[in-house]
């Protein structure tokens, strides 16, 4: 049974995006089972420590018996001390796995710290897009909110999504028509992630499309195992993976005003999509 610690940047905080938001992500990966029925993941799901100090699980992560990491970047930049990303740093480089996800503008901006995944993830202040032409708002209905800020649909509701090059394993699905993930929850303030083009061992492998300005935008890159480091996804939002997201009627936030959608609760196949790309994620690392 493989050890996965599900770890936000944020202390317990209730009225924020804290690890008990991500409490349906939770349970099915603690639910997955291996091929002899057994469960493939014994779960770990934590909220980081006091941020005036270096995270006590974190910090020494590469000491721990974790085999992977899925990062919920959910702070304003300040999520990670310098201790934190080295000991995460050695964590991959012992060939363990990382998923790292964030959201809109500087939010989780301190993933800007970690090497190599850190350099797939672009920020309003940090690590600007490369492309200047795609640092846009999509979203008009929110001002206080500047790029990145892709706008795939409202929060409860689903999108439409793409593989891109040759399908990769996390993208495949044998019960989709396709043969590949078509859609995972929406969100109206996705952020931005490319590959960084002098690392060969990462790729885009999916995209979504804005619901405001059908403009295509990335919503997942993928790293190889490699010598210096473990696989690796770099994800656009953590709101493809929030209780928010897959039923808004588990709540959310204060600060969260755009009315939500019911597309998730209404369309099955959205909802199964979904799930189905967690797992395929969670094998991938752990393979």
């Amino acid at each position: 049974m493989l050890h996965l610690l599900l770890q936000t940047t944020i202390e317990d905080e209730p009225d924020d995006w804290n690890v008990s938001r991500f409490s349906l992500l939770t349970a099915y990966l603690g639910a997955l089972q291996d091929e002899q029925g057994r469960p493939a993941f014994r779960v770990t799901a934590r909220n980081r420590g006091p941020r005036s100090a270096p995270d006590p699980v974190l910090s020494r992560l590469d000491e721990s018996d974790v085999d992977q990491l899925w990062l919920l970047a959910v702070d304003t930049g300040d999520g990670l001390t310098p201790e934190d990303c080295a000991a995460i740093g050695r964590f991959r480089g012992k060939g363990r796995s990382l998923l790292v996800t964030r959201d809109h503008m500087d939010l989780g901006s301190c993933l800007c710290n970690l090497a190599d995944v850190g350099r797939a993830h672009h920020f309003h202040s940090r690590n600007c897009e490369p492309d200047q032409s795609r640092q846009c708002v999509d979203n008009a209905n929110s001002p206080g909110i500047s790029w990145p800020n892709y706008d795939s649909g409202a929060n409860g509701d689903y999108q439409r999504v793409w593989s891109t090059g040759s399908i990769h394993p996390v993208m495949r699905d044998r019960h989709s028509a396709s043969g590949v993930i078509q859609y995972l929850p929406a969100h109206p303030h996705e952020g931005a992630v490319s590959a960084p083009p002098d690392d060969p061992s990462c790729r885009v492998i999916m995209e979504g499309k804005s619901s405001a300005t059908g403009r295509r935008f990335n919503l997942a890159v993928a790293f190889e195992r490699t010598g210096k480091g473990g696989r690796a996804i770099a994800q656009s939002t953590f709101h493809h993976f929030a209780d928010y997201n897959w039923d808004p009627g588990a709540g959310c936030p204060s600060f969260v005003v755009e009315p939500a959608g019911s597309g998730m609760a209404r369309f099955a196949e959205a909802a199964r999509s979904t799930r189905q790309y967690v797992r395929n994620v969670a094998r991938w690392l752990g393979a």
